[in-house]
Formats: C-alpha cells, sequence, structure tokens
C-alpha cells in the first residue's frame, strides 16, 4: 500500500475529535493532530466551581518507506519534545498525552524492539498539575505487523484496519 494513500486513509477517523493538520507541520512528520477538552464540575450553580479540568493529546503521523534504528529515535525525539512544548500545565491541567503513528513498508531489525521499549513520561509539580505519558505505534505494511508500546496498544483497532 502507498504510505501517503494509507495516511489518507487513516486521517478521516481522527477528524471528528481532533484538529488535523497537513500544511506547515513539524518535520519529520507528514501530518499532525490535536485534541483538546475542557470539563467544569460545580455543585448546584456555576459560581461554586469545584474544578476545571483541562485534557490534551498530540498525534504526530510520521511515513518512511523504510525505518532505520536511528530514524525511528530522531522520529521519537522530535514527537515527544515537540508535544512538551505545546504543553501548559496550569491550574486545572489533567494530562497532555503525545502519540506517535508511523507508517512504513519495511523495518530495520531491531526497531521492532525499540518502539516496545520507547517509554517517556513527566509530571508536573508533582502530578499536581497533571501529567505527560508518551505511546507510539508502527504499522508495517510490508510484514503486515504493528508494533506498539505499552500505551501505543491502544491504536492496535485503529491502524490493524489499514493492513
Amino acid at each position: 500500500m502507498n504510505l501517503t494513500d494509507a495516511l489518507e486513509k487513516l486521517l478521516p477517523s481522527y477528524s471528528n475529535y481532533y484538529d488535523i493538520k497537513k500544511e506547515k507541520v513539524t518535520e519529520p512528520f507528514a501530518a499532525e493532530a490535536e485534541f483538546h477538552a475542557h470539563n467544569e464540575q460545580y455543585v448546584l450553580v456555576k459560581a461554586a466551581k469545584i474544578a476545571d479540568i483541562d485534557s490534551n493529546e498530540y498525534v504526530f503521523f510520521a511515513c518512511a518507506e523504510f525505518l532505520s534504528a536511528s530514524e525511528f529515535l530522531e522520529m521519537d525525539s522530535k514527537a515527544w519534545e515537540t508535544g512538551l512544548n505545546r504543553v501548559e500545565p496550569k491550574e486545572g491541567h489533567r494530562n497532555s498525552d503525545v502519540t506517535l503513528v508511523i507508517l512504513t513498508n519495511g523495518l530495520e531489525e531491531g526497531v521492532g524492539k525499540l518502539i516496545k521499549k520507547s517509554h517517556h513520561s513527566k509530571t508536573y509539580k508533582l502530578g499536581i498539575r497533571g501529567w505527560s505519558n508518551y505511546s507510539v505505534i508502527c504499522c508495517d505494511f510490508g510484514s503486515s505487523k504493528l508494533y506498539y508500546n505499552r500505551l501505543g496498544g491502544n491504536y492496535k483497532k485503529l491502524l490493524g484496519k489499514l493492513l
């Protein structure tokens, strides 16, 4: 499958809840998606507010004809750094998660293990101002396999439809 076609097939599944950007995206990514949710909890009247809750997710989509270990490590660090730069850990911030989705036609040996072991997380003010977690999933069309870290397993069903 052509990687561009696969990306175009995948992006509409994000369009209901995410703001998708295909132009002026951070290199080396092909597209980005952002999700922002704000929730308020109050007692009886809005003036008696108990909590403001903000939740965000930043998704980075990458296409690589053949994914080498060095390319993966570059994408991995760039997605995490770029996502963290967008986080505003203010009062009411609950979480801002970062996700990397990679579409490829082949992997260098050992990259699957790197993906599985990939882990980033950060808390803000000891968790009082929320946290950030990282998930990564790679769809290899050459071998019809998915590679993902612990949190990336949540995307198996979605990306499995592309295989």
